[in-house]
């Protein structure tokens, strides 16, 4: 199930069939494109990339914006680096 707001809530969905015959639906996953941000956010110690979604998107469940705009598949790998991009607004 995929919920309003998600990343994949536009995303297109595509049917495979397995060697038992089964057919399953799966997500097209997103691929990363040209990192667009506004200005960049130096992260401080443990703070959490929800919590900079909160502060600067309003919306902290907003944080996979962040990974968006700064070209990372999985936010661990956002959240060890020490600059984060903000995205620009309405993107």
């Amino acid at each position: 199930m995929v919920f309003p707001g998600s990343r994949y809530s536009s995303s297109n969905t595509y049917t495979v069939q397995g060697p038992g015959g089964s057919t399953v639906t799966a997500l097209q996953i997103p691929l990363p494109g040209p990192a667009v941000v506004q200005g960049y956010y130096r992260r401080g110690g443990l703070q959490r990339l929800d919590g900079i979604a909160n502060a600067f998107l309003q919306d902290a469940t907003a944080f996979w914006r962040l990974c968006d705009a700064n070209n990372s598949v999985v936010p661990d790998a956002l959240g060890a680096r020490p600059l984060v991009g903000i995205p620009i607004k309405g993107q």
